[in-house]
């Protein structure tokens, strides 16, 4: 099958190449920005992510499916005047410009990465997020996204194009950047901290269980126009995932036990309430559909997806 990547330089598309390639089953062609750019896999360059992309060149190979996992990605402190404004030029009006023109070309399945921020930024413990439940995103970013998801179904209700829609929650794995490097940082520095009891619980994704999902709604029947949540399966405390990280890392995990209404409080005081709500509260994902439907189980625990954080990408 002849398949058409987008945002294959970035975290997520950089192991769809590898999984893809080492695969040897399907024909990859991914598009790009500079001519050299991508792994492995033919290129065809493009000139970004808007509404006045030409992907004429990108589709006159004929891929039967698109894999968009280009995007303006989230910002924690975006200083550009209208946020919302800038996500909707990529995430939205560039994505639906995209999948308008797939679908004249006659790609048969469009699968779109989208984000566990479609559904909200925080669940009450053992209430997770579900396809189900009405999306209420808090940020810019996530607004954008669901706008995205929303393009996309209509496209699918217009056209022969199938769309399939894949929210994740944080994926790490190597490589990983954002808040999951700092927390490596920390951990590497070895200072006390005070989230020995810490009690929330927090779904990931680790890369190679999403990019295995990925590749799985490539070709499974049952995929079309439907929309999953990608999870490890397996939630963990942010105390948890601290001594899981120093375990991987082989360090000592320096956690004090401090309770988390005084680690709330103290953010108040500091006017840290963002941070504070990642690091106490809880955001859980129900994958049950994902599994019922495509017959799909993580391949691998939190456990070894935090062990191959820290191995080259040769060991991967």
């Amino acid at each position: 099958m002849n398949i058409l990547l987008t945002g294959a330089t970035g975290f997520v598309g950089k192991r769809l190449v590898d999984q893809i390639n080492d695969q040897g089953v399907h024909v990859l062609t991914c598009a790009v920005r500079r001519s050299g750019s991508a792994k492995y896999g033919h290129e065809v360059l493009v000139d970004g992510l808007h509404a006045d992309t030409d992907w004429s060149s990108a589709l006159s190979g004929q891929p039967e499916v698109v894999i968009h996992a280009a995007a303006r990605a989230h910002v924690m402190k975006d200083e550009v005047p209208d946020p919302l404004a800038e996500y909707r030029k990529v995430n939205v009006e560039g994505t639906l410009h995209l999948a308008l023109q797939a679908a004249k070309a006659g790609v048969s399945r469009f699968i779109y990465i989208s984000s566990i921020k479609v559904n909200g930024e925080q669940t009450p413990k053992s209430k997770p997020f579900t396809v189900e439940n009405v999306p209420t995103p808090q940020d810019p970013y996530g607004v954008s996204k669901l706008e995205a998801e929303n393009g996309l179904l209509e496209i699918a209700s217009e056209t022969e194009m199938e769309v399939v829609i894949i929210r994740a929650p944080l994926v790490y794995g190597p490589g990983v950047k954002g808040n999951f490097a700092s927390m490596i940082k920390l951990v590497e520095k070895g200072l006390p901290l005070p989230l020995g009891a810490i009690h929330n619980k927090r779904s990931l994704v680790a890369l190679d269980n999403l990019v295995d999902l990925i590749i799985t709604c490539v070709d499974h029947p049952a995929a079309a126009n439907q929309v999953f949540l990608a999870g490890d399966g397996q939630d963990v405390s942010t105390t948890e995932l601290f001594c899981g990280v120093a375990q991987a890392m082989g360090k000592p995990a320096c956690l004090i036990p401090v309770h988390a209404g005084i680690l709330m409080f103290g953010a108040r005081l500091l006017g840290k309430q963002t941070v504070a709500q990642r690091l106490l509260g809880s955001l859980q994902v129900d994958i049950s559909k994902t599994r019922k439907i495509l017959g799909w189980e993580p391949p691998l625990t939190v456990e070894e997806g935090l062990r191959r954080c820290f191995v080259s990408e040769n060991e991967c």
